[in-house]
């Protein structure tokens, strides 16, 4: 069953995120949870992340931005590593304003993430009104970049944040697509290290099998989101970007991720 389950959710998954840019980690982890224990579940969903990341830059690298890589993600990567070093080392700042359960799950909001919950929010509100849509240049690039590191390192959904600016970047859809893909994978490599410790309490050689299936069933969605992405308007990716924050954001407001 386990196999069928997260199997699915990783093809269905990929198949959004080769568009959006971000969600896989946010919507394959609890796929894993139902599973196995959290930290194994983290550090699967890892492996199958970056792996999927690999296997769509390869599919999409010819359309990457190299402007707009090393202006942003020059800036994005240091300060996520700055951003979640707070957060390990501050962790008590993140108070918990209120908690709930549901049967025997215990729900907490947390200070961090009803900030982060209701930026992502108001951003993805604007990005779905009928305005006119600011385009981020050259020099703002640097900027965009450190604000979407350090908040994705302190509240860990630094994807979604990079999206949101990346789609202000005047870029067409097959160099966002690219470029938001070509930074996730520097992401990625530097998230392995710390996951390192996890991967090895996963026991490869007895959940090489899921692991498989996982990763095969994630390079089907990318694959089959690369030959939908000729159909398809830079005015879908944004809207389909904005429903998503928008529903990442409620999660994170209401403490459920």
């Amino acid at each position: 069953m386990e196999f069928l389950i997260i199997g699915c959710v990783a093809f269905v998954t990929s198949i959004l995120t080769f568009f959006s840019g971000f969600g896989v980690g946010t919507i394959l982890t609890p796929a894993f949870v139902l599973f196995f224990p959290i930290d194994i579940a983290v550090a699967m969903t890892a492996i199958v992340h970056f792996l999927n990341n690999i296997f769509k830059l390869g599919l999409t690298f010819k359309h990457i931005d190299k402007n707009v890589l090393l202006r942003f993600g020059g800036a994005a990567i240091p300060l996520a590593f700055i951003g979640a070093w707070l957060l390990m080392n501050f962790s008590n700042n993140n108070k918990i304003l209120y908690e709930f359960s549901i049967n025997t799950h215990l729900f907490q909001i947390k200070l961090v993430e009803l900030i982060i919950g209701l930026l992502m929010l108001a951003f993805s509100i604007v990005e779905i009104l009928p305005t006119k849509k600011t385009i981020i240049k050259n020099n703002m690039l640097f900027v965009g970049g450190a604000i979407s590191g350090f908040f994705g390192g302190l509240s860990g959904h630094q994807g979604a944040l990079r999206t949101l600016f990346l789609l202000r970047s005047g870029l067409t859809k097959e160099s966002f697509i690219a470029t938001g893909i070509a930074i996730a994978c520097f992401v990625d490599i530097s998230r392995l290290s710390v996951y390192f410790a996890k991967v090895e309490k996963i026991s490869l050689s007895e959940n090489l099998g899921i692991i498989t299936t996982a990763t095969l069933c994630a390079f089907a969605g990318a694959f089959l989101g690369k030959k939908l992405l000729k159909k398809i308007t830079i005015n879908f990716i944004q809207y389909l970007v904005a429903v998503l924050i928008m529903l990442i954001s409620l999660l994170l407001i209401f403490g459920i991720i």
